[in-house]
């Protein structure tokens, strides 16, 4: 029973792969983050270098996987609780991990991380991972309609990114690249009213089947008009024709807003993951 800790993505991916598109719910976000370094390239989170890990278990199997792109914070995705366990000690032994200030987990191994840690740390973000159940039909429904964003929108793509980026203390800023990629695959919606977009969501390209709804962002001055509603229902059908059999998404528990909207839209709770940084 052992982690595994390297810089290369191809190991990582042969040796995690598998048992990431296993729990490819519970992994979404681990599944996307290597899906977009196999596309883009392993500087498309930043130029520092990304690293990874895997558990393999006594049977030789390997159960539990990790990944970091820095800036952003140590993401864990699905594991057995002596996986857990073994990662708490490699947090303090582990050279890989020296530089880790921040870790991404699901709220129960977050807490047993955090104890573990031996520095003093604190919970930063609370975030929930929806599954849609049935999509419903906003009501009452917005003014306007929905559209897939093209080339001509990149501009206003780009500052709405960058906006959303600073709402929800996000590290860097936004990316044409991945941006340009959603474009490619129609990833990128846009709600209009009276011809003028107001609203933009996106999602990502369906792993196993399952697609992931993100950015979600409406103009704080366009607020309170139902059009998040309207592009998140459009946004969620995109998905499904885009081949997803399973759409999901996060929300942060301090947005009583946009969690009552996802709900009222069909999105049920799966599972809650919070982000703990040293302090």
């Amino acid at each position: 029973m052992t982690w595994t800790f390297t810089h290369h993505l191809a190991a990582y991916l042969a040796a995690a792969g598998p048992a990431l598109a296993a729990e490819p719910v519970a992994n979404t976000t681990l599944l996307t983050v290597t899906d977009a370094l196999e596309r883009r390239g392993t500087d498309a989170y930043g130029s520092a270098e990304p690293f990874f890990g895997w558990w393999t278990a006594a049977d030789g199997n390997v159960s539990g996987a990790l990944l970091c792109t820095p800036p952003y914070p140590l993401l864990i995705g699905a594991m057995p609780q002596e996986a857990v366990r073994a990662l708490g000690a490699a947090l303090a032994a582990e050279p890989l991990l020296a530089g880790v200030d921040a870790l991404n987990a699901r709220r129960h191994d977050a807490q047993a991380l955090a104890a573990a840690w031996g520095r003093r740390s604190e919970v930063t973000e609370e975030n929930r991972l929806y599954r849609l159940a049935g999509l419903l039909t906003p009501d009452p429904a917005p003014a306007g309609r929905a559209r897939t964003a093209v080339e001509d929108d990149l501009p206003l793509l780009l500052d709405w990114a960058g906006a959303f980026k600073r709402e929800t203390r996000e590290p860097g800023g936004p990316s044409e690249a991945f941006l340009r990629d959603r474009l490619a695959y129609g990833g990128m919606l846009l709600w209009e009213d009276a011809g003028t977009p107001v609203s933009m969501a996106g999602f990502f390209r369906a792993i196993g089947s399952v697609s992931r709804v993100g950015p979600v962002y409406t103009p704080p001055q366009l607020r309170g008009r139902g059009y998040a509603a309207g592009v998140t229902h459009a946004v969620s059908e995109a998905a499904y024709a885009a081949g997803a059999s399973e759409v999901l998404l996060f929300t942060d528990l301090a947005n009583p807003t946009s969690n009552g909207i996802y709900r009222r839209l069909g999105y049920t709770p799966v599972e809650d993951r919070v982000e703990v940084a040293a302090v």
